[in-house]
């Protein structure tokens, strides 16, 4: 239920409004002046504000100007005598949320606060699965603060999005601040890593099939663009789709309709589209391996992800978060590894710096996380250039098996991870290791 503020200077009316509300199961605080009211909202947080219209000495208009200005700003419910609905109505357009006008039945009255405080409650719901989701979703530096800025303002909005980013920069957790913070948010958010497939099956998955639309397709399958219906569907390496697929796609950013594999019948879908890629889509449009028209189409609202070492103010709260949701409190880490934590250069972005913790936290186990529990290469390591690759025996077949299967290790054997930490798609990982496979056998 809500915490409720009633502001009456007839007493006995505020008492008995606060004495119904406070039956309904809201914690209510009843003052009987204006300017209680406002010393209360100073003091105080409420999710929503009854306050009577007139009173002697400030009056509800003041009241409901020092409510809007609360971080967070609770609704605002009006009292008013029949004489004065036009300055109600005045308050309508100021930002109340409602008026009653007396004389008012106490069931009206009631149901009006608990349509906002289950409104109310909705939303706290959403901000709390929304920090679930996004966890590393942190902008305390002017480039996040920048790019979160520009999530929210297009979050108001239908408008398909672009997330450009570095691999691990926390594309994925701003395309869910977006959908959690639009008026979709009571719909699906489907999300769909476009490199994770292989083209024959991507298409499928999309799109959807048909029963025989193809070897394999046993049943019927509405797709991933259907399940996304009245919601936003996530589309996380677009860059790396092919040109059928690109055309595909258009159509359906032009019309919201699309047809199913092996199907005739053409479908509409009331989705929001939302994508992430970490190539510079521009240089491949130049280049001929991207579609100039598709682009566009996606390009509508870009915004720019910058990576960690850019936003350097983020990186310890990232971590403290990181322990938080471990029930770790932020003295587990050292101030020797903070000073470590902020000198990385995080060529790896959020995703690097989780790893660095997680290994840590099992290195540390029940003492405090210390420098040597963190990643670190050789003490007398220096960095390598070709030339020192170049040595007698040395084998570039070796060196890319060797390669290959640290970063698979590092990703803990997602074989996704580890090819974003190798700057290549999946398809690309699978391709190599098979390539390698056969010329070991061959050796």
């Amino acid at each position: 239920m809500a915490r409720v503020l009633v502001a009456d200077d007839e007493l006995k009316l505020g008492k008995l409004v606060a004495q119904m509300l406070e039956l309904d199961g809201h914690t209510v605080a009843r003052v009987g002046s204006g300017k209680e009211a406002l010393a209360r909202l100073v003091e105080s947080t409420f999710d929503v504000v009854v306050t009577d219209l007139r009173m002697p000495d400030v009056d509800g208009l003041a009241v409901l100007r020092s409510a809007r200005a609360c971080a967070p700003a609770p609704d605002v419910v009006l009292m008013t005598a029949f004489g004065t609905t036009a300055s109600a109505v005045e308050a309508m357009k100021a930002g109340a949320a409602d008026y009653v006008v007396k004389p008012f039945s106490m069931d009206e009255l009631r149901m009006r606060v608990g349509r906002l405080a289950a409104a109310r409650s909705v939303e706290r719901r959403g901000e709390r699965l929304l920090a679930q989701l996004t966890p590393d979703l942190v902008a305390i530096s002017p480039a996040m603060k920048t790019a979160l800025a520009a999530a929210k303002q297009v979050a108001a909005t239908d408008a398909t999005v672009l997330l450009v980013g570095e691999s691990g920069t926390g594309k994925t957790q701003l395309a869910r601040f977006i959908h959690f913070q639009s008026k979709r948010a009571g719909g699906p958010l489907v999300e769909v890593h476009c490199a994770a497939l292989p083209e024959t099956l991507l298409e499928g998955e999309l799109f959807g099939h048909e029963r025989g639309a193809f070897t394999g397709a046993t049943q019927r399958k509405a797709g991933h663009l259907a399940a996304a219906e009245g919601g936003s569907i996530f589309l996380d390496e677009i860059g790396e789709i092919s040109a059928a697929t690109q055309v595909k796609l258009l159509r359906f950013l032009q019309e919201r309709s699309f047809v199913p594999l092996g199907s005739t019948e053409t479908r509409k879908v009331d989705a929001r589209v939302i994508s992430a890629t970490n190539r510079d889509l521009d240089e491949a449009v130049r280049e001929g391996a991207f579609r100039e028209d598709f682009f566009y189409r996606l390009n509508v609202f870009a915004i720019r992800v910058p990576p960690l070492r850019e936003r350097r103010e983020d990186i310890l709260p990232i971590a403290e978060r990181f322990l938080a949701t471990r029930g770790l409190p932020p003295e587990k880490l050292s101030a020797s590894v903070g000073s470590r934590l902020l000198e990385h250069p995080w060529q790896g972005n959020v995703r690097e710096l989780e790893n660095a913790l997680e290994r840590a936290l099992i290195l540390a186990g029940e003492c405090e996380i210390r420098p040597e529990h963190l990643t670190a290469p050789p003490a007398n390591s220096r960095a390598r250039g070709p030339g020192d690759l170049l040595s007698e025996g040395f084998s570039l077949d070796a060196f890319e098996r060797d390669l290959i299967h640290a970063a698979i290790e590092r990703a803990g054997g997602n074989k996704t991870q580890a090819a974003k930490l190798l700057g290549i798609t999946r398809r690309r990982l699978y391709s190599l290791q098979a390539s390698l496979e056969s010329e070991g056998d061959r050796e």
